[in-house]
């Protein structure tokens, strides 16, 4: 009888100490999430490799340190704050972002920065003379864009107003190198709004590594026809015209000029006759006089390499490389600097791998192969005849760091952890600074040498490891099914903290699914901490990622070529379908939503696919691809003057009229990218078919919806009231 006694009141205490962990545990919040920054992780601010291979830079209290990578011990101060006081000033600029020169004596720091599109922006630039300890405007006339250091440090080239300048460091002077620019019409050194956007190209001018000369792009825009976003706030609205090619429409004529530092002048280089092309990249050779240039035909499946005289401007073909449907650009393109040779990535052999060839176009050496793809190429160590890259070969679901020799032997991974890995190299390949996470491990950043000895951990994430416990973060786990195709799937799912298998839950869906991309990751991404609260409301949350993303090869990304939409929307069905085959899932109450290319999926499944989803959030989503830019629909779909019905059959505003579940319509009215068109036009199609549904627009915000204090906050309380009325609240007892 005792011994029952002890065993019950042993039984309670445990319920007790129980109860009260339970009551410990913090519940997630909104405020949490977006305004706290609760699960914010940390890095390493401002860190800079330095020339000496043994040394790296880290911003501290406005100012620079130098570290050392062997020791990981602080060796001295580089830049002092007090050194970033301007001339005839009191208060020293805030140091941000910076741009140091080759010989490490000088800073470029943009302040008062405005943003113009995703990857452009102009500034106010501080130079900040080490030296000197001088700190002063680089010019007074006006914001500058993309300023850049000469090789040597003497010169810095920007462009202002579509033209583009030189200031001269030693002399004091500023140079104006070309007069024609105009908005909306010539651009001088940067880009147009879809080269921007879609080749992740906005700096268009490069310097010759002698310092001797710039190469620059010109884009004649006159001709590319302009979109209209109206701005709200004043009394009388104002209009916001630029230019963007849409699918099927014309183009910016583009050109590459040469200026010469020395004698003022400038050449053309030729870049072939044909006015319908792209030139996706141009690079400078090892060779101070050899720029290369890449030339891609409109409808992207034939890349070309030019290697083109910077003094004649003659040009020569040393590589061609044609695909079936499209071919990728990248940054991938590396001159050796010690031999007439090249790397490039390609996927060639049904796989994104690395290859070297000589600067004849002769194929010298395939240097990884294999049933899975490089995902990125990060450099090479002549010196050791050594390449570094991240690649996919464990699953589809990580990335790991290998290193191989040139000729592709001796091939050794350097990752130790299972997830997503990246290094960050020192100058001389001595050291990295690998940064891993998997689905449920913030970011560890720590420090190795060149072989992968682990040396230190320089940020383990101790706090927001600690709070992931304290707010009872559930474990996103990883899943796979085969579809009705014969297509196997991967996947991931959150489920409830007290996840109950004899219960049935709603799910939510979150899908992107366009093209190479991936949600399906073994990494932290962002923590899916607006996932992990809407777990908590007693959500199951998922992620699948349909055929025609990336990882799988090139024959699984690019099935879905001339038909964007429609295996896709197949794909997230069938994941609807198995998902509402699980004996704890309530098939009669599954969403989905997606933003941007994710938004078009969203709209296709609560159309196309309405008898598997009851509910769905579309966020700027492309609803017909007619309206989308023309670089990025035609590398996919080809014009719609070759392919009309690859458009029309996969457009949600053809399909509004099989709208059956509830959804909710977001978009910025400002937004750059995915214009409002597609949401108004879907709106007009779903009242033609008397369809309802709701709508939420957010004045001035572009494709990121995020203009203003509060847009955010707004953004995620109105898509959670959403979900939890559609999901949760409509349970059925």
């Amino acid at each position: 009888m005792n011994n029952f006694k002890f065993q019950f009141i042993s039984v309670i205490g445990l319920l007790l100490i129980s109860f009260q962990k339970l009551d410990a545990q913090k519940k997630l919040s909104l405020d949490d999430i977006f305004k706290n920054s609760t699960f914010k992780s940390s890095s390493i601010p401002g860190y800079t490799p330095m020339n000496d291979g043994e040394h790296y830079l880290v911003k501290d209290n406005n100012g620079l340190n130098i570290y050392d990578y062997k020791t990981g011990k602080k060796q001295g101060v580089f830049l002092q704050p007090d050194q970033l006081i301007p001339t005839n000033d009191t208060n020293a600029i805030r140091l941000g972002r910076f741009t140091l020169s080759n010989d490490e004596t000088k800073l470029l720091i943009p302040t008062q920065t405005e943003q113009i599109y995703r990857r452009s922006s102009k500034s106010n630039y501080y130079l900040c003379d080490l030296n000197t300890h001088e700190t002063s405007l680089l010019s007074e006339n006006g914001k500058q864009q993309h300023a850049t250091f000469s090789p040597n440090g003497l010169l810095v080239a920007f462009v202002r107003d579509n033209n583009l300048f030189i200031k001269d460091l030693v002399k004091d002077r500023e140079l104006q190198i070309t007069i024609d620019g105009e908005q909306n019409k010539i651009i001088n050194g940067a880009t147009d709004w879809v080269y921007e956007e879609e080749f992740s190209l906005s700096k268009a001018f490069f310097w010759s590594p002698d310092s001797k000369k710039i190469a620059y792009y010109r884009f004649d825009e006159t001709e590319v026809k302009e979109f209209s976003m109206m701005i709200w706030g004043d009394l009388y609205p104002i209009t916001e015209q630029y230019k963007y090619p849409k699918a099927g429409e014309a183009n910016s004529l583009v050109e590459i000029k040469m200026y010469d530092i020395e004698s003022g002048s400038v050449i053309n280089i030729n870049i072939g006759d044909e006015q319908d092309k792209y030139i996706p990249r141009i690079k400078w050779t090892a060779k101070p006089n050899i720029l290369a240039i890449q030339r891609l035909n409109r409808l992207q499946n034939s890349l070309e390499i030019l290697l083109a005289d910077a003094n004649s401007g003659s040009s020569e073909v040393i590589y061609t490389e044609q695909n079936k449907c499209y071919i990728d650009i990248t940054d991938d393109l590396t001159f050796l600097e010690n031999s007439d040779q090249f790397i490039i990535s390609s996927e060639q052999d049904g796989y994104n791998h690395l290859y070297l060839f000589d600067l004849l176009g002769n194929l010298e050496k395939q240097i990884t192969s294999g049933e899975w793809d490089v995902d990125q190429f990060i450099g090479i160590d002549e010196k050791n005849s050594l390449v570094y890259y991240t690649s996919s070969e464990s699953s589809p679901l990580n990335r790991e760091l290998y290193v191989s020799s040139v000729d592709g032997s001796n091939k050794k991974k350097l990752s130790k952890q299972l997830g997503n890995n990246s290094a960050n190299f020192s100058k001389k390949y001595n050291y990295y600074i690998n940064t891993f996470s998997d689905a449920n491990t913030p970011p560890q950043i720590t420090l190795h040498d060149s072989k992968g000895n682990l040396l230190r951990t320089l940020e383990a994430n101790e706090k927001l490891n600690n709070e992931i416990k304290e707010y009872n973060f559930s474990k996103r786990n990883f899943f796979s099914f085969t579809t009705s195709d014969s297509v196997i799937l991967n996947g991931w799912m959150i489920k409830p903290p007290d996840f109950d298998s004899l219960k049935k839950y709603p799910v939510l869906m979150y899908v992107y699914g366009g093209p190479g991309s991936q949600t399906v990751r073994n990494s932290w991404g962002g923590g899916n901490t607006w996932d992990q609260y809407l777990a908590q409301h007693n959500i199951i949350i998922v992620s699948i990622d349909n055929r025609g993303t990336g990882a799988r090869g090139e024959e699984f990304k690019k099935m879905t070529y001339l038909e964007l939409g429609k295996y896709e929307t197949i794909d997230q069905i069938e994941g609807a379908k198995y998902l509402g085959g699980l004996s704890y899932v309530d098939d009669q109450r599954i969403g989905i939503w997606g933003w941007s290319y994710g938004g078009f999926m969203a709209a296709s499944c609560l159309t196309l696919g309405a008898d598997y989803f009851s509910m769905g959030i579309s966020v700027a989503p492309v609803t017909n691809w007619r309206y989308y830019d023309n670089i990025y629909t035609e590398r996919f779909m080809r014009t719609p003057q070759e392919n009309p019905d690859g458009y029309d059959n996969n457009s949600p505003i053809n399909h509004a009229d099989k709208l059956q579940g509830n959804l909710l319509l977001i978009h910025g009215t400002a937004d750059d990218n995915v214009h409002i068109q597609n949401s108004m036009d879907f709106v007009t199609a779903l009242v033609n078919a008397n369809k309802q549904f709701e709508i939420q627009f957010y004045p001035n915000s572009n494709h990121g919806i995020y203009t203003g204090s509060n847009t955010r906050y707004h953004l995620y309380n109105r898509m959670t009231d959403f979900i939890l009325e559609h999901l949760v609240k409509n349970e059925k007892n």
